[in-house]
């Protein structure tokens, strides 16, 4: 029998006067329809498989080897990332094409969303930052993948590669491609420019 909670359980992680970053441990109720509302607007970009349900959130924001963030802006969740090892979308048929699918080595990032009022303020660098920090400690974790679109990601730095091109992502009749990122030489400091790019509200 699923066993919920009202309120989250989560670590702070990064936080300022009015902004912080929490590592979910354990995701209430309370969080779930804030959530569910910022992921809606996904679905233009990446199809309705991006959008939370109650399944996908308690799949992903309450499993154990994931990684997920959210960030709160007084209090209110503002933005969220999410990490999952790439076995566990095993379903998906790209996945097994991916070289490194059964080494248990890639994060993949699920998605990053933030809404649009708080772009300019420095917070989705913050909550990335926080992601590639935690992932690389991550017992043999050695990479980070992630789909985006076609072209994007030739704007970033050396640590991406490009490791397939879909020509109609999820239906949504838009060209993607599939990067990965490499942990081992990644900067303290990664650049705001470099994936996962934010989808902003």
């Amino acid at each position: 029998m699923e066993h919920f909670i009202e309120e989250s359980q989560t670590k702070i992680i990064a936080s300022t006067n009015v902004f912080q970053i929490e590592l979910v441990e354990k995701l209430g109720r309370e969080d779930y329809s804030p959530l569910i509302d910022i992921s809606l607007h996904l679905a233009k970009e990446y199809g309705r498989q991006a959008v939370l349900t109650k399944n996908t959130i308690e799949k992903y924001f309450n499993a154990e080897k994931c990684l997920p963030f959210i960030a709160k802006y007084q209090g209110e969740i503002i933005a969220y990332i999410i990490g999952i090892p790439l076995e566990e979308l095993r379903e998906e048929k790209w996945t097994i094409s991916d070289e490194n699918f059964g080494k248990e080595n890639t994060l993949y990032t699920y998605a990053f969303v933030i809404m649009e009022k708080y772009k300019s303020n420095g917070y989705a660098k913050m909550l990335k930052r926080v992601y590639i920090s935690w992932a690389k400690k991550r017992e043999n974790i050695e990479y980070i993948t992630g789909h985006v679109r076609e072209g994007i990601a030739n704007r970033f730095d050396n640590n991406i590669e490009i490791v397939n091109h879909i020509k109609d992502w999820q239906g949504t009749g838009k060209p993607f491609e599939y990067y990965r990122r490499s942990l081992e030489n990644e900067l303290k400091e990664p650049s705001v420019y470099s994936p996962p790019v934010e989808i902003t509200i």
